[in-house]
């Protein structure tokens, strides 16, 4: 994936964001997680269920790198396991700390390969996952 289209993915997403809005619904996961050197502060909530994420929806305050990976992320999610979240959070969190990682099964989370260069900003591209891994959390201890 080269450049300009790294950018193009990230700001599309940071200017439209899909799935940005919480619901009303009493049938969701909920959590929230900031950054506390920056703005950064996402809600996440799921509709989880028989295993499968059937609605993904976020709010807040954040940059465009934790909104845009929020916003892929969310999307990639919809109507999949939990067990292919975790396997893409992995996946993910591979990228980002610059270990080994399936490029085919992060997608558009490829635009955040170069993150690395930038460590300030790996907590930003984090916020997403962290936020879900808390919701996974609170799902496994039901």
């Amino acid at each position: 994936m080269d450049g300009e289209l790294k950018r193009e993915i990230i700001i599309d997403n940071y200017q439209n964001p899909y799935h940005k809005g919480l619901k009303n619904d009493d049938g969701y996961y909920k959590a929230n997680t900031n950054n506390e050197s920056c703005i950064d502060n996402i809600d996440i909530q799921l509709k989880i269920e028989n295993g499968i994420i059937k609605d993904a929806n976020f709010d807040g305050e954040a940059c465009a790198i934790s909104t845009s990976a929020t916003s892929i992320f969310l999307r990639k999610i919809i109507d999949k396991r939990v067990e292919y979240v975790k396997k893409l959070i992995s996946n993910y969190e591979n990228l980002i700390n610059e270990k080994e990682y399936d490029e085919e099964l992060l997608g558009e989370l490829m635009a955040y390969d170069n993150i690395y260069m930038q460590p300030n900003r790996k907590h930003c591209a984090l916020l997403p996952v962290d936020t879900i891994k808390k919701i996974l959390k609170q799902l496994e201890e039901e």
